[in-house]
């Protein structure tokens, strides 16, 4: 069996353009071709795409995509390796749900709330792994001790400074500030003032982390909703601040 590029393109929600971009690049070829010039794809071709997609719900270029793909000949294991994340950000997005509808349901009776309960699902152990590699063990145990030595106000608060601060980025780049100004240097003061809340910030850690904002989509949201381009301008701005106020 196989479909139109027409066809594949409004499955999958995206355009004709974008697959022959990707055919262009090497990453999803066309089953054929027929004599009319419209290209047709496969079931292979299908499990192909949905694993570019896949990777680039979690941020990966298209070059990035095209050396994975590569790399992983078996379609089966790297399907069960998405297979896996995804279940994975399920679980977590469930827990999430389930809180707020707990803390939903709890103010409105008037019953007394637990912070177990507010903060499932906020966890972040789940980042365990991308500390690890990027920063070494020490660096994630380290945090992790902590965290864990904070009691539940302490975290809360720790977790609404961040709020504060990541509203102030967006409105400072919808008003079209300099990453080099006086206004978005304060602001990445106050950042790097809440970095260190667990310990003194380094220039590579600063500088690494203002990258990861904007490569990670799961990190780079937590600014990108107060504006489109604000993960980067956090970037910009960090980047700044570290090269001309901090030391490693």
């Amino acid at each position: 069996m196989e479909w139109s590029i027409q066809e594949i393109a409004r499955r999958a929600g995206t355009t004709s353009r974008t697959l022959r971009h990707y055919g262009d690049l090497g990453l999803l070829a066309p089953s054929r071709i027929g004599g009319n010039g419209y290209r047709y794809y496969d079931q292979d071709a299908l499990v192909r795409l949905q694993r570019i997609l896949l990777l680039r719900e979690l941020g990966l270029s298209l070059p990035a995509i095209k050396g994975v793909l590569e790399g992983q000949r078996d379609a089966a294991v790297a399907l069960r390796a998405h297979l896996r994340l995804l279940e994975q950000e399920q679980a977590r997005i469930g827990r999430q749900i389930a809180s707020v509808r707990t803390t939903l349901h709890k103010t409105q009776e008037g019953k007394e709330l637990m912070a177990a309960e507010v903060f499932d699902g906020f966890d972040h152990t789940a980042h365990e792994q991308e500390v690890t590699e990027r920063w070494g063990r020490d660096a994630y145990e380290e945090g992790d001790r902590w965290w864990r030595s904070l009691g539940d106000g302490e975290k809360k608060a720790f977790q609404d400074e961040h709020e504060a601060i990541a509203r102030d980025w967006g409105r400072a780049g919808e008003a079209g500030l300099a990453p080099d100004g006086p206004e978005a240097q304060e602001l990445a003061r106050r950042h790097c003032a809440w970095l260190s809340s667990a310990k003194e910030p380094s220039r590579s850690y600063v500088i690494g982390l203002g990258e990861m904002y904007v490569a990670d989509p799961r990190f780079g949201k937590n600014y990108d909703r107060y504006g489109d381009g604000t993960a980067a301008f956090v970037r910009d701005a960090l980047t700044v601040y570290a090269q001309h106020r901090l030391s490693d």
